[in-house]
């Protein structure tokens, strides 16, 4: 899949599924894009997180955005569930510093709600960091809903140990049979 955008804002951008080959640079992005706000130890960690397989087995439900000159500018890593059929999940979704504000997050995600609805998926399903608040104010702008728990962590319900002991996360889910203008903000 390879699109072009529509004049605006987006049209320096175009998107394709992920593949193979692209994984170093998503890898290289991860490290360097959360550099900024991370030390370097623990943003080589998180790169852990999109191991190769992602681009190998779910490389058309992840998504590349390139600028004019072919450098990434941002990148979504999804799937569909093996065990809940009617469900997607969003793993990891990064954007260039420099593209940063542009809307590519917002057009990743809403190409990855269009692909699962067009494979049968009815919910989407994403997680975060208690402490990240951008991330969690963006979620519930494109439609999440925080799912409920006994534990609030940083203000926000949060599932203790989810990902590990001292790994919290909040978790969220989107129904995409829900009326766009109900869901997103």
């Amino acid at each position: 899949m390879t699109s072009e955008h529509q004049a605006g804002p987006m049209d320096r951008f175009t998107t394709r599924s992920c593949l193979p080959t692209d994984h170093p640079a998503i890898l290289r992005a991860i490290q360097t894009w959360w550099a900024d706000s991370r030390d370097e130890t623990a943003a080589r960690e998180l790169s852990r997180l999109v191991p190769r397989l992602f681009c190998e087995h779910f490389g058309d439900t992840s998504l590349v955005i390139e600028g004019e000159d072919g450098e990434l500018a941002g990148f979504l890593v999804g799937f569909f569930s093996q065990r809940v059929t009617d469900e997607a999940y969003i793993h990891f979704v990064g954007v260039a510093p420099w593209a940063r504000g542009s809307g590519l997050a917002k057009q990743a995600y809403e190409w990855f709600f269009q692909t699962a609805t067009a494979n049968g998926r009815h919910t989407v399903r994403a997680i975060t960091s208690p402490g990240n608040h951008g991330s969690i104010a963006f979620h519930q702008r494109m439609g999440f809903t925080i799912e409920p728990s006994e534990h609030t962590v940083e203000g926000s319900p949060t599932a203790l140990d989810y990902d590990g002991p001292g790994e919290h996360r909040v978790r969220f889910v989107r129904d995409l049979t829900a009326t766009p203008s109900a869901t997103l903000r």
